[in-house]
């Protein structure tokens, strides 16, 4: 019997050849992933790397290309340049930024030309451009936020040259080793210093008009506006979703939205921008068609998308070019070009090419909470529209019956899908998820769409006009309603708990399974849930720090029996407080008691301080509360105190953390061990690079102690 002329693939290979075939044109999706994690590689790196390092793109895309008959090399040639793509983009953009302005420790007279004015709950924030300290020779590279006194007489508005007296402090470092890099936001965002205004605002003269300045005035008008024709909570909302101000929200209303998992709805996103583009598209459309020669001679789906493109781009830049904004608005783009083009609208091709444009403008938004949630929730709806878009569709073919059901599964699994996708980062970022936020999405996201938003577009319209009102007294209703919602839904049993604060490792491992579940088509797919678990069981795995040490020394902390227990002195952070218990998953603190044993024997307290235990096998702390000489420190671990306390203890000495050797390294996390104590400082933990401030120089001094003065010249 003759040969055959093709001879079958070879034993063990066939199952990676039909694999590939399953998956094609799903490995360029993993592209916008490498180059995310190389933005990622960077971030984490102690030091700044050498520019050559993401240079390494370009060598790589030609290997490449080069191995395009072979698959496999070529997509990991593919993947090894988007993730020096990535890491080249951090670095450039960390490199176009301008270093940190240096701050003065006292009060200072700033003067600067107003970039914007927000409403607070409790009073007015100005950010200020160009500002010039009293004496200095030249102004600040970058702005300065200035919040005013409450109450205080004049009207600010964007553009003015003002003069004020106040107390200016670089960005607040991590609460705690490994927390939110809030200096590191600063620096990427071009903010240079925070503060508080001690004297009334003096306008001095109005800077030269511009594109910024008539937008930023724009957007104070409309702000003005809702705030004459709506109730402050109303108007806060209001504000909210047609400029992207969420400054003037009250605290108990964000809870609110937040617990009942409608807080997306505050953040303007894919889904008011959806609104806005699909209301212009549709009736510029409509009302052309009415016109038969425009209807027989004019492209009318090209004009219409035209101008829902026009509408859309307008309302990102009024709500201020957030991230999910950009990001739908390139999603959008993307729409009206293979829509004209006769291309597949809605792909996770199309998202992965948005989030590839958005990695290389902005990186820094790669390691942020509103990039992550807005991609994995998008990313969640088209990989389950791809699994029950089919399924849904016959139903809707069955009558009326059977489109109703099709349109309510499919509003449950959006919400689902979306809702379920971004717990992680919820929990991640947030420290809590909510348990109804499927129920209070069926509720309020419809009311959004078909009364809220539609009566705020209206109202922009008209606003220039005068005839705004009956549309701003909709959206009112409308919000109230939403307000409703969320308040209901917040109250109900378990509508959002705690939970454990996940490592950044198993933060990853969580991603990677969303990713794998969400981006390949065959059975690989469900591999994504052991990566998923994998994440998940990393809590248990991981324990948290024993002691906390704020990065002033103002708040020292103790985790024991599952409860915070704090000692705070003079000026100490409520927001440290805060960050505080969402690592260690605990209520409200409670302080340590002046005398006495508690907490299971784990504390025993005097005048002069308590010496910790937080479990049987570990090491002791002590906590020193006044400057008396201990003597003997044997047993005792690691001496932690709010002032400096070296040479309180007789030799050897303990490790140490007190207000000098944070004011140098940072907040200070501490694990007791039984072989002794471990120690991790926010310096160690971040590193030398170009957003920490510098180790403060051996003859500089910390700010003067209100407590124990006496120590101040030992």
């Amino acid at each position: 019997m003759d040969a055959p002329l093709i001879a079958p693939p070879r034993r063990g290979f066939g199952w990676l050849a039909a694999w590939q075939e399953a998956e094609a044109g799903r490995f360029a999706l993993w592209l916008p992933v490498c180059m995310a994690a190389g933005v990622v590689a960077y971030f984490q790196l102690r030091a700044e790397p050498p520019l050559w390092w993401g240079f390494a793109a370009g060598p790589l895309l030609v290997a490449a290309w080069l191995l395009r008959p072979w698959p496999a090399m070529a997509g990991t040639a593919g993947g090894l340049a988007a993730f020096a793509a990535g890491f080249l983009a951090a670095q450039i953009a960390a490199a176009r930024a301008l270093p940190f302005d240096p701050v003065p420790s006292r009060a200072a007279i700033v003067t600067g030309w107003v970039y914007g004015v927000e409403m607070l709950p409790g009073g007015r924030r100005i950010t200020l451009m160009d500002a010039v300290l009293e004496g200095a020779a030249a102004p600040f590279g970058r702005a300065v936020r200035i919040r005013l006194r409450a109450g205080a007489p004049g009207e600010v508005a964007s553009g003015d040259r003002v003069r004020v007296r106040a107390l200016l402090h670089p960005p607040m470092p991590p609460a705690y080793p490994g927390a939110w890099d809030m200096q590191r936001d600063a620096f990427f965002s071009g903010l240079s210093a925070v503060g508080t205004a001690l004297a009334p605002v003096t306008i001095v003269g109005e800077a030269p008009n511009g594109p910024l300045v008539a937008i930023a005035r724009w957007r104070e008008a409309i702000n003005a506006r809702l705030d004459a024709l709506l109730p402050p909570g109303q108007a806060a909302l209001a504000q909210a979703l047609l400029t992207g101000t969420q400054t003037a929200i009250s605290r108990p209303d964000i809870e609110a939205f937040r617990d009942s998992g409608l807080a997306h709805l505050l953040s303007v996103s894919g889904l008011h921008i959806a609104i806005v583009i699909g209301i212009a598209a549709v009736g510029v459309r409509r009302g052309l068609a009415l016109w038969p020669w425009a209807a027989l001679h004019w492209p009318l789906k090209m004009l219409g998308l035209a101008a829902g493109l026009v509408a859309g781009g307008f309302y990102m830049v009024l709500t201020g070019t957030q991230v999910p904004m950009v990001r739908s608005f390139l999603m959008a783009a993307l729409f009206a070009v293979a829509s004209l083009t006769g291309r597949r609208v809605l792909s996770l091709r199309s998202l992965g090419l948005a989030a590839s444009l958005l990695i290389a403008l902005d990186p820094v938004q790669v390691v942020g909470a509103s990039m992550q949630m807005s991609f994995f929730a998008v990313t969640a709806l088209l990989a389950g529209a791809e699994v029950t878009g089919a399924w849904l569709r016959r139903l809707g073919c069955r009558g009326w019956a059977g489109w109703g059901a099709a349109a309510a599964g499919g509003a449950v699994l959006t919400s689902l899908l979306a809702g379920g996708a971004t717990l992680p980062f919820s929990a991640y970022h947030f420290g809590r998820v909510q348990s109804w936020f499927v129920l209070a999405n069926l509720a309020a996201v419809p009311l959004t769409g078909i009364l809220v938003m539609p009566a705020g577009m209206l109202a922009l319209c008209l606003m220039p006009f005068g005839l705004d009102a009956w549309p701003v007294w909709a959206m009112g209703w409308g919000i109230e309603a939403t307000l409703w919602i969320a308040r209901a839904v917040a109250a109900l049993p378990g509508a959002s708990f705690g939970v454990p604060h996940l490592p950044g490792w198993g933060f990853a491992l969580l991603c990677l399974g969303l990713l794998w579940c969400g981006l390949w088509r065959s059975r690989l797919r469900w591999g994504g849930a052991a990566l998923l678990a994998a994440g998940l069981g990393s809590v248990a795995v991981t324990r948290p720090p024993d002691l906390l040490v704020s990065a002033d020394a103002r708040v020292i902390a103790v985790h024991l029996a599952g409860e915070m227990f704090v000692q705070v002195t003079h000026g100490g952070g409520r927001f440290t407080e805060a960050a505080w218990q969402h690592l260690w998953n605990t209520g409200p603190p409670f302080h340590l008691p002046h005398e006495g044993r508690g907490v299971d024997g784990a504390v025993l307290c005097e005048r002069s301080g308590c010496t910790l235990r937080p479990r049987p096998d570990a090491g002791a702390a002590r906590l020193v509360r006044e400057a008396e000489r201990i003597g003997d420190c044997g047993g005792i671990a690691v001496l932690v105190s709010a002032e400096p306390a070296r040479g309180l203890c007789a030799k050897p000495w303990p490790a140490l953390v007190d207000r000098f050797t944070v004011w140098r390294e940072g907040a200070t996390a501490i694990w007791l061990e039984p072989t002794g104590v471990r120690l991790l400082t926010d310096r160690a933990d971040r590193g030398t690079r170009p957003w920490v401030p510098p180790v403060p120089q051996p003859h500089a001094r910390p700010p003067r102690s209100t407590l124990l003065p006496a120590l101040e010249d030992k």
